[in-house]
């Protein structure tokens, strides 16, 4: 624990959540090492920081660290820039150019936001990795190379391996130490100490005096989800700092700095048949089974009527006849209209109401209500036959992902 304290002091780490702790616990073990990292985590939460903590704690500290952030340069030529090209190997190539892993030799470089790096770059940078060699644009000499290389990314590579959009063995020689780096939703402990400092480091530079928040203030701010995280967190600060009337902010001078669609609040219905395993079209799906219940009955009662039978209300018919109102969406309110009979045994005639053709009744059995599966099932069947086959727009139709309805088309067995 002294040197993860430490290092919080060396580089300006402000923070005590275990799972922070436990991140630069393993930056701190593997920096002596010559291992690939993957740092793994939202945007806003700090990655770079890890790999110059991984860098400055190696043998390599005294050698170059350079960062790229792969998402930021154009695909045609991103192999230039970190490999290198000859004189004249494309449109504009004047001079010969030194890449990345030239000129870093010896040190570290970190590859940010890895996952948008294009294919045929991903496959340069594995033969670097597994070889320790490369070849620069318009060149048909090796070159070796001595470079650590750190990669992060706030994808989830997995998930865009699936989509043919990550090579798998470059994730897994990536992935040779991960270090996940929480968001700040999951180190709420650490809000108020932050905001504190952010709020003292803007009152130095404003010359101003540090703005404080009242207890209430500081539990809303605390609730918030922060999807920008750390720099969200600065933003709103600095916001506060300057504009704020009052230096003893409370709770509803805070509320006007945070967007309301980030806010924490009750758990709702819906929320609650979500953590369940309930999703909207399975909640659809319940309403619709019970409706169509409600329907099979009325059927029977006009049937009854129709052959001039006797038909015995019950005490109270609940209008309509929903199974349970766990099911209904938030905000959702229903008809509270109850029909009750009398004491009396009412005995219902056959009045005079017109059937064209009451024996189509008879003649077709009222449906068994489906089961949730086979209701979904038969949508997707349905789904799949009015597109002619076609998944995706299936799916499309259907309202969910490519890849849930190759899932239920396996899990239901559907010839497709």
């Amino acid at each position: 624990m002294s040197n993860i304290q430490a290092v919080k002091q060396r580089f300006g780490i402000i923070g005590n959540s275990p799972a922070l702790n436990y991140a630069l616990e393993v930056a701190i073990r593997v920096a002596p090492t010559n291992l690939s990292v993957l740092i793994t985590g939202e945007s806003g939460v700090g990655k770079e920081i890890f790999s110059q903590i991984i860098h400055q704690l190696s043998p390599r500290k005294h050698e170059g660290f350079i960062a790229v952030n792969c998402g930021a340069i154009p695909e045609g030529t991103i192999d230039s820039e970190l490999f290198g090209h000859e004189k004249g190997s494309f449109t504009g190539a004047n001079d010969q150019r030194k890449g990345y892993f030239e000129t870093v030799n010896k040190g570290t470089i970190f590859l940010d936001e890895i996952g948008e790096m294009p294919i045929g770059t991903q496959a340069r940078l594995l033969r670097v990795l597994e070889a320790g060699e490369f070849i620069k644009v318009g060149s048909s000499k090796t070159q070796k190379t001595d470079v650590r290389v750190l990669a992060a990314t706030n994808v989830n590579l997995p998930k865009i391996i699936q989509q043919g959009k990550f090579r798998e063995d470059l994730y897994y020689r990536l992935n040779t130490v991960p270090i996940y780096v929480p968001p700040l939703r999951e180190r709420q402990e650490d809000i108020p100490v932050l905001f504190r400092k952010f709020c003292v480091d803007f009152a130095e530079r404003y010359k101003t005096s540090s703005v404080k928040l009242t207890d209430d203030a500081m539990e809303l701010l605390s609730r918030y989800t922060f999807p920008g995280n750390i720099r969200e967190l600065k933003n709103i600060a600095e916001q506060v700092s300057v504009l704020s009337m009052d230096k003893i902010v409370e709770r509803n001078d805070i509320v006007k700095f945070l967007p309301q669609n980030g806010l924490s609040m009750v758990p709702s219905v819906a929320n609650k048949n979500e953590q369940e395993g309930f999703s909207d079209r399975e909640i659809l799906y319940k309403m619709l089974f019970d409706i169509k219940g409600d329907l099979n009955d009325l059927k029977r009662f006009v049937l009854n009527m129709a052959s001039g039978g006797k038909y015995d209300m019950p005490e109270e018919i609940p209008f309509p006849t929903f199974k349970s109102d766990a099911y209904l969406p938030t905000g959702m309110d229903l008809p509270t209209k109850t029909y009750v009979k009398s004491n009396e045994q009412h005995e219902l005639q056959a009045a005079p109401i017109i059937i064209d053709h009451p024996s189509q009744y008879a003649e077709n059995p009222i449906d068994q209500n489906y089961s949730l599966a086979e209701m979904e099932k038969d949508l997707i069947v349905k789904a799949l036959a009015k597109h002619h086959g076609k998944r995706r727009d299936a799916a499309l139709d259907l309202g969910i992902s490519e890849r849930t309805l190759y899932r239920k088309i396996k899990e239901y067995d559907i010839d497709a």
